[in-house]
């Protein structure tokens, strides 16, 4: 019977402790491509097989620097050394450390946001296999424990073989299989996590066990991994946000942008995260496999947003000890000293007025550093949730290969529901006195004097009670047939295949907004039925108040079903959770059909020089339709839209070997982004909000949406030697009909709302360079000889093009630098890694259609034209460690530390320079240990 035996690929940079290792590989012509790399299936004898490696991190990455010299397509992978050594608790956590990824911080302290090359249209794979969740066209990569994963391949550009759909790139997913290993396993793992913001020590825990076995009808192997997780943790934030001329009431002071409020609020709660994962492979020949699989991932939450609030313009509220910076600019400025709609700007003849007049004028304004606010206004707002996700997904197939031919066979159904019930409740009082500092180091700085909101008397009902229930299904059959021929001559391969993809999506929402009894702050807390434990003490924010706590309704009250009914009959609305409305509904179905050949070539041209590589295509044909409604004045519409798709995408690649170590290569290929069904969704909703300070919102879909479509081109230099390699990379993407979504200000039956809609920006550019590389100073003496260095550095300089009114400024999300700097050290059982991650400053919010007040230039004044206005993130990094020690050949310790330099987001509003908002990181420190039997 076949025993296989793999070594895990490493790569060009190892993120945190020994037995994680990151390379940048590829599949070579004689290959399994990594879309289709399965630990069950049976390897080509010249391939490069996934073993577990018991040896060196070095080891695993000169095995890698190995790979991606045979190789002509660049892969960067993410490899565990052995089962259970990820060091990182997420997927999305450990591709930060890959060359010209990028991520961000999400509101639970959890890495999210990954974009590669800038970009975040990732298509993910799950062993070859597409997978999602519920809605979206993408995976949450922090759904999926580290501890459940065998290796990440990150592919940067398409080959045929590859299902499409990722602009960005494909990530892969590979999941450990029974015949990866040669004998009898059981891996556990232990580790506690501490997070410095909420002062906890956190559990996480996994269990691996597989065997094989040498039976009557074959070889048969099996395999269960199941891992767990729980997390406290605590997100302040401090934010500065709209600003406004204080020429309205009450100020009635000229010259001067304050602040509209002055706030912050805590993402704080706990979630846990469970995980398992199975397979089956039996070799009941020779040439045939057969294998079954299945994984489940969830998450559980019990998360709540704590907001605080003084808000600065409302009746009442006086300003003093005023002092400007020299921020000063001229500004429309609309009677409520806001920016003006485009409504305002130029307003349309109508039968009753046939000349209107603009409503705004233009005013010099100096932002306020510094003032002091007596009487204002205040809100405390707890925002409760409870949130649910599970993603199922079964698959199984069969291999069969004799002589020159191969043939995979696959099918696999996926299922991804996400739950978010969410209930809103707002308080308030009056503070006699708020000092505000708008600009310190960057950042707002404020004291509400005397900490009066952590008093219980006086707190009154405010704004109103707000219920939003949410459900989000997705469903994926996949049939695929994948086959390959050895033919010999220069064309040493053949590939061809054929796919069929059926999915579903169905969003359903309920949202019911219901104003504060008798008026806002009219209500007396302490004369409603409620119990004493309504109110708690939530945790402080930096910058305000010292970090002292202060009061808010009680999240769990909020959660539980006896509070909800009684806040619902205080406020007077239904009892019980509210049904969904069909205006917040969309239904989605989508088909995809797909073919690919692909070729692998190969000349010997004399010498060690020769040159081989891929040339293939890939038709597919998308039908898709999705039905949704809208709301107009109190009637709710059902709108359908069907669209289809034919797109035909080509992929080349050449490399050439000149001997010595020294090789170069070139690719090409075209690939798709289809919209998200979301964005697509042809309704519209909206809701008037109950907070006179917040901007009545809504959103739509746009079914006219086109796919997003790139034409990729690299070119690499690479050179190896004994103990280390540098590789040189350049890119470029041409983007057509880039999707975007932003907010625009809209006028529905008189009253204003900003909607957010998805749009396609027309054409956009990426292009940059990467540079990586690894080295090992064996030439040092004695322990010195065990230090290493690897890094990377990537430069995405992009442009959007085309008539959009972002044309010329860069993509969303995408900074211009980001580069990766590791010291690694492995001797005598001691192995360590330090490893600092930086990126430069980038735009994630084009919030053009807020009202803040912003210069307006006389081109502007001219044309009517809204000034563009963009919220920029500063640079910042990330100082991250690890050291384990091996005990023995099956006991490990290590510890290690997330972000220990405390970097935060930090953002601030262009081409006006108001600082935003500061978010506050966490440091997370580890201690672990992992056990073989």
């Amino acid at each position: 019977m076949r025993k296989t035996t793999r070594a895990l690929v490493s790569v060009s940079l190892l993120p945190l402790v020994a037995g994680f290792v990151i390379a940048e590989a590829a599949a070579a012509p004689a290959q399994q491509t990594a879309a289709q790399t399965d630990a069950s299936e049976p390897q080509p004898a010249d391939s490069v097989e996934e073993i577990v490696i018991t040896g060196t991190i070095r080891r695993s990455l000169e095995a890698a620097a190995e790979i991606k010299r045979e190789s002509p397509r660049v892969v960067d992978s993410i490899v565990a050394e052995e089962i259970g050594k990820f060091p990182d608790p997420t997927t999305a956590a450990a591709l930060q450390r890959v060359p010209g990824v990028q991520v961000t911080v999400g509101a639970n302290n959890e890495i999210t946001g990954v974009v590669i090359r800038g970009l975040g249209d990732i298509l993910t794979t799950l062993d070859g296999r597409e997978f999602f969740s519920t809605t979206d066209r993408s995976f949450s990569f922090q759904d999926l424990p580290a501890e459940a994963l065998a290796r990440v391949d990150v592919i940067k550009s398409q080959t045929a073989d590859i299902i499409e759909g990722g602009i960005a790139g494909v990530t892969d997913l590979q999941l450990n299989k029974p015949f990866k290993f040669n004998d009898p396993a059981i891996v556990v793992t232990v580790r506690g996590n501490y997070a410095t913001n909420v002062d906890k020590l956190n559990p996480q825990l996994g269990l691996l066990v597989t065997d094989r076995w040498d039976t009557g009808v074959g070889e048969i192997g099996a395999l269960l991994n199941v891992s767990w997780s729980h997390t406290d943790y605590n997100r302040p934030y401090l934010y500065a946000p709209v600003r406004r001329s204080t020429a309205i009431a009450p100020f009635n002071l000229p010259g001067f942008a304050s602040q509209n409020v002055a706030g912050g609020l805590n993402e704080y709660g706990w979630y846990e995260r469970p995980q398992a994962n199975a397979a089956l492979q039996w070799q009941a020949t020779p040439e045939l496999e057969v294998y079954v699989d299945g994984l489940y991932a969830g998450y559980r939450a019990k998360q709540q947003s704590a907001f605080v609030e003084a808000q600065l313009f409302n009746a009442g509220t006086t300003i003093s000890n005023v002092v400007a910076n020299d921020n000063c600019f001229r500004a429309r400025v609309n009677p409520a000293g806001f920016n003006p709609t485009p409504q305002q700007i130029n307003p349309q003849p109508t039968e009753t007025n046939p000349n209107p007049v603009p409503m705004f004028e233009l005013q010099h304004l100096c932002e306020i550093d510094s003032a002091t606010y007596g009487n204002t206004t205040s809100f405390v707002s707890t925002q409760a949730r409870d949130q649910q996700t599970d993603n199922y997904l079964i698959g199984g197939g069969f291999i069969f290969e004799r002589g020159p031919g191969r043939v995979k066979f696959d099918l696999a159904y996926q299922e991804s529901t996400f739950t978010n019930n969410v209930v809103i409740v707002d308080i308030g009082k009056r503070l006699a006195q708020v000092q505000v500092q708008s600009n310190v180091d960057l950042n707002a700085q404020y004291e509400f004097v005397g900490n009066p909101l952590n008093d219980p008397t006086d707190f009154r009902l405010r704004n109103g009670l707000n219920q939003n229930f949410n459900r989000q299904e997705g469903s994926l059959f996949q049939a695929r047939m994948d086959s390959e021929f050895d033919v010999g001559g220069f064309i040493p391969k053949l590939q061809f295949g054929l796919r069929f993809a059926d999915r579903s999506a169905v969003s359903n929402q309920a949202l019911v907004n219901r104003a504060a009894p008798g008026g806002d702050s009219v209500t007396l807390l302490s004369s409603l039925d409620l119990p004493a434990d309504f109110l708690v003490e939530v945790p402080g924010i930096p910058r305000l108040n010292g970090g002292a706590p202060r009061l808010s309704p009680n999240p769990d009250y909020l959660r539980s079903a006896a509070g909800r009914d009684r806040l619902r009959a205080i406020y007077g609305v239904a009892l019980g959770d509210p049904a969904f409305q069909p205006e917040r509904r969309f239904d989605a179905k989508e088909r995809t059909f797909a073919g690919y050949i692909q070729a692998n070539y190969e000349f010997e041209l004399g010498g060690p020089v020769v040159l081989d590589g891929t040339v293939g295509v890939r038709p597919t044909l998308t039908d898709r339709q999705i039905a949704g409604a809208g709301v107009i004045s109190n009637v709710v519409t059902p709108v359908v839209a069907k669209t289809s798709d034919v797109d035909v995408l080509p992929n080349a690649s050449a490399r050439l070997q000149l001997g010595g170590g020294l090789q170069v290569r070139a690719t090409y290929s075209k690939a798709i982004r289809r919209p998200g069904f979301g964005a697509l969704n042809p309704g519209l909703n909206y809701i008037v909000a109950t907070n006179p300070n917040v901007q009545n919102s809504g959103s739509a879909g746009n079914p006219d949406l086109r796919p997003q479509k790139s034409e990729s081109f690299d070119a690499t230099v690479e050179y190896y030697w004994r103990t280390g390699f540098v590789a040189v990379a350049g890119y470029y993407r041409d983007i057509t009909d880039r999707v975007i979504s932003s907010p625009t200000l809209e006028e529905i039956d008189g009253i204003g709302y900003n909607i957010t809609r998805p749009r396609n920006v027309g054409q956009a550019t990426l292009k940059g360079v990467e540079v990586s590389g690894q080295a090992f100073f064996d030439f040092l003496p004695g322990a010195l000889s065990g230090f290493g260095v690897s890094g990377n550095f990537t430069y995405a300089d992009s442009e959007v093009g085309g008539g959009d009114s972002l044309a010329g400024l860069p993509l969303q999300g995408v900074s211009k630098y980001n580069f990766n700097a590791g010291l690694i050290y492995e001797k005598f059982g001691l192995s360590g890694r330090v490893i600092y991650t930086h990126r430069s400053r980038y735009f994630d919010q084009e919030t053009t259609g807020l009202n803040l007040v912003r210069p307006v230039s006389d081109e502007q004044l001219a044309t009517d034209a809204t000034p563009v206005n963009l919220n920029y993130v500063r640079p910042g990094g990330r100082l991250d460690f690890g050291l384990g020690y091996e005990l023995n050949k099956n006991l490990r310790v290590d510890v290690g530390g997330t972000n220990i330099l405390g970097n935060k987001y930090r953002s601030y509003f262009d081409p006006t320079g108001f600082t935003r908002d500061i978010r506050f990181d966490d440091t997370i420190y580890t201690v672990g240990i992992r056990a073989r039997i």
